[in-house]
């Protein structure tokens, strides 16, 4: 008896660890799925665009974001203890991601598109933060500072700002909607954050609703209307377009929006692509745009042989810069070679900016598999890429879109700074002269009372 006790013992002994380690195999496999997920949606969101620099460990900081007001530096998100978010809780790393606000109770600047991510849902944000803790190697890099200048430097001012203009709500779905649209309108409106470029921006730079989509200025690069309505374009091309960066319209990607390709759109399912693409193709449509008429854009024709000054002289600064620079890539005529994209009624020469052409020139554009187009920063001036830009967006795009070389400069120094940035000198100046007109007035009382001759 007592061997069959023993017995019996035994075998419910190793039942109860087989049991065990099946359930502790099924919890891995749960938090493995969850962090899993997060990672996509870290891939959907683009962290890595802000937050992992150029040779430094992922998620670790330190990309130096310029805006009107200054340069911002992205935080450190590895899961460090001592310098990322690594002693976070998940209802403080929610509240960062969704509200703006850290663990230690500081505002977050709103170049961390916190004001799209309020539309993630609680589930994804529980993935979310367990892919940044257990999936993210943790990174001790200490980021630099962000130094605005004051007022913005007191960071509680956000909170004003994110009461006037924060909507924290999560997104809730359509339900008149295919599920396909609510997906994109889902990713669209919340991690993708399209509108953080392709909306224009209020004095206190915040999103204008009422003109959702319609384009604006990054302060370089220009984030056009994305609306339906633009001739050229189908719900098909503009799947190719974010899978890719080309579409087969002739429209090529270049800044942000490559960036945003290549390390988010391009690494996304082509179901949610295709998602994201039904519901930017069902907004009302905005102002189309005509393209322009095919006596618009130029036939240029080959230089006859001859004397090389002779000919020179015969064209304009623009095209003569054009012919040294670009056409042995985009040829004279602007069809491009060798597979490389044609200028010749390219998208971006519709643009109600010529911004794009002058930073293309500038800065170049770089896929991420390094096979694009140079910069020309230290070799053309200002007024040479102004030049060209205006020579192409007239002769290839038929554009009377222009851009002058101090247009060109301040492209070429990050942009034109906020006229908050200029508005907040000057009140602090005035509060500076009111200050001393009072103390003024204090000491002027004082001597009169004391019987100080004056």
């Amino acid at each position: 008896m007592a061997d069959a006790m023993s017995t019996l013992l035994k075998r419910l002994a190793c039942a109860l660890v087989l049991l065990g380690a099946a359930g502790l195999g099924r919890a891995a496999d749960a938090d493995a799925n969850l962090i899993e997920r997060g990672r996509y949606l870290a891939v959907a969101g683009d962290c890595a665009a802000c937050h992992t620099a150029a040779g430094k460990a992922p998620f670790s900081g330190g990309v130096a974001i310029a805006s009107p007001l200054g340069t911002i530096y992205s935080t450190n998100i590895t899961p460090s203890r001592a310098h990322g978010i690594g002693a976070w809780t998940q209802q403080q790393f929610a509240r960062a991601l969704r509200a703006g606000v850290r663990a230690d109770g500081s505002h977050l600047y709103p170049a961390m598109p916190y004001t799209a991510y309020a539309r993630i849902t609680d589930d994804d944000t529980a993935a979310l933060y367990a892919y940044f803790m257990h999936g993210v190697r943790a990174d001790d890099t200490s980021p630099p500072r962000t130094e605005l200048p004051f007022p913005f430097s007191v960071r509680m001012s956000m909170g004003i700002w994110n009461w006037l203009y924060l909507d924290g709500k999560p997104f809730e779905a359509d339900t008149t909607r295919s599920a396909e649209w609510n997906r994109g309108a889902y990713l669209a409106q919340g991690l993708a954050h399209c509108a953080t470029c392709h909306t224009p921006r209020n004095f206190l730079m915040a999103e204008q609703s009422s003109r959702y989509l319609q384009g604006a200025s990054l302060g370089t690069w220009y984030a056009p209307d994305i609306r339906p309505g633009k001739p050229g374009w189908d719900r098909a091309m503009l799947v190719e377009y974010l899978r890719t960066g080309h579409a087969r319209n002739g429209a090529t990607a270049g800044g942000p929006m490559l960036e945003a390709i290549d390390k988010s759109f391009s690494k996304m399912a082509p179901e949610d692509i295709a998602a994201i693409a039904t519901y930017l193709n069902d907004l009302p449509p905005g102002q189309r745009a005509t393209a322009p008429p095919s006596a618009a854009v130029a036939v240029v024709a080959p230089l006859p042989r001859g004397d090389v000054e002779a000919l020179a002289g015969r064209i304009g600064a623009g095209e003569r810069l054009y012919r040294n620079n670009c056409a042995s890539c985009h040829q004279a005529d602007g069809d491009g070679v060798r597979g490389l994209p044609a200028l010749r009624n390219h998208a971006v020469l519709r643009t109600p900016s010529a911004d794009n052409v002058a930073m293309a020139v500038l800065e170049g554009v770089w896929p991420e598999d390094g096979q694009g187009m140079p910069g020309f920063a230290g070799e053309l001036s200002d007024q040479e890429v102004a030049d060209i830009g205006n020579y192409v967006m007239a002769t290839f795009g038929g554009s009377k879109v222009a851009i002058d070389a101090a247009r060109v400069r301040e492209l070429r120094a990050g942009g034109a700074v906020s006229p908050l940035l200029l508005l907040a000198r000057v009140g602090m100046v005035a509060a500076a002269l009111a200050l001393a007109v009072v103390v003024w007035q204090w000491l002027r009382r004082r001597k009169r009372r004391a019987g100080i001759p004056r």
